[in-house]
C-alpha cells in the first residue's frame, strides 16, 4: 500500500488533493454574497475543513470499531487502515497551514497554526516510526465534533445565527465536543501520563497532548460563552471580528 511503503509521498498527495479541492470550491463560487475577501476565504477554507472532518471522523470511529484493541494497544497497534488515516489527516493539516499562511491569515489565526504544527509534528513522528498509530486514530475522533463546529461557523458566515438549524446545531456541537473531543483527549493524556518512562518518547507525546488540552478547554469556554451567554447581536457580519480567523 502506498501509504505504508511511501508515507511522505502519500501525505504530499493528500495535501495536493486538498489544495485542488480548495481551488475547485473557489472556482465554482460556492459561497453566499461575501464582498469581504477575508470572509470569502474563510468560507472556502471551512468547506475544505468540513469535508476533511466528514471523512476522517467516521474513518477514525470505524478504525476502532473494527479493532477495539486499539483502545489499549495505543503504542503497538498496527493496521494499514488506521495508518492511512493518519497520512490522510497529516496531508490535510499541512495543506491548511499553507493555506492560512499564503492567504495572509497567520496573525489572525496563530492559535490554529500552533495547533496544526503540534499535530503535524506528532503525526509525522507516528508516520515515520509506526508507533502510536492507534493513539493518533483515537485523537482523530475530534473530527466528529469538527463537523458540527465547522457547520456552526459556516452558518455564522451566512448570518444564520437565528435559524432553527443553528439552534439545534449548537446543542449537538456541545455534546460532540464533550464526547468526541474532550473525552478521547483526556483518555490519551491519562494513558500517556501513566506510560512516562515506559514507552519511547512518551514525554514528547505528553507535551503535545497537554498543550492541546489547554487549547481545547479555552475553546470550550469560548464556545459556551458565545452560544449560550452572549447577546444575539454578536455575529460575524457585524464586522467586529473581521481580522479573526474563527470568531467565538
Amino acid at each position: 500500500m502506498v501509504a505504508q511503503s511511501h508515507p511522505l509521498l502519500a501525505i504530499l498527495l493528500w495535501a495536493l488533493g486538498f489544495k485542488a479541492l480548495s481551488s475547485a470550491v473557489r472556482a465554482r463560487g460556492l459561497a453566499p454574497p461575501l464582498t469581504d475577501p477575508t470572509r470569502a476565504w474563510r468560507w472556502i477554507n471551512l468547506h475544505v475543513s468540513l469535508l476533511h472532518s466528514a471523512l476522517s471522523g467516521p474513518w477514525a470511529l470505524l478504525c476502532v470499531y473494527n479493532a477495539p484493541e486499539m483502545l489499549t494497544e495505543i503504542f503497538t497497534f498496527q493496521s494499514s487502515f488506521s495508518y492511512s488515516l493518519v497520512c490522510f489527516s497529516t496531508g490535510y493539516f499541512i495543506q491548511d497551514v499553507a493555506d492560512i499562511i499564503l492567504n495572509g491569515q497567520s496573525r489572525a489565526s496563530w492559535e490554529f497554526l500552533l495547533h496544526h504544527l503540534l499535530v503535524i509534528s506528532t503525526f509525522l513522528y507516528i508516520v515515520l516510526t509506526h508507533r502510536y498509530v492507534a493513539g493518533a486514530a483515537i485523537g482523530l475522533f475530534v473530527e466528529v465534533n469538527n463537523i458540527f463546529l465547522h457547520a456552526r461557523l459556516l452558518l455564522k458566515l451566512a448570518n444564520a445565527q437565528g435559524s432553527l438549524l443553528y439552534h439545534y446545531n449548537k446543542y449537538i456541537n456541545v455534546f460532540t465536543y464533550i464526547v468526541f473531543r474532550l473525552s478521547p483527549q483526556f483518555y490519551l493524556t491519562w494513558f500517556m501520563m501513566k506510560s512516562l518512562g515506559v514507552l519511547p518518547h512518551a514525554g514528547f507525546i505528553n507535551l503535545t497532548l497537554n498543550s492541546v488540552n489547554i487549547m481545547i478547554l479555552v475553546y470550550f469556554y469560548r464556545l459556551i460563552r458565545a452560544d449560550f451567554f452572549s447577546k444575539p447581536k454578536h455575529c460575524l457580519q457585524n464586522g467586529n471580528n473581521n481580522t479573526k480567523f474563527v470568531d467565538d
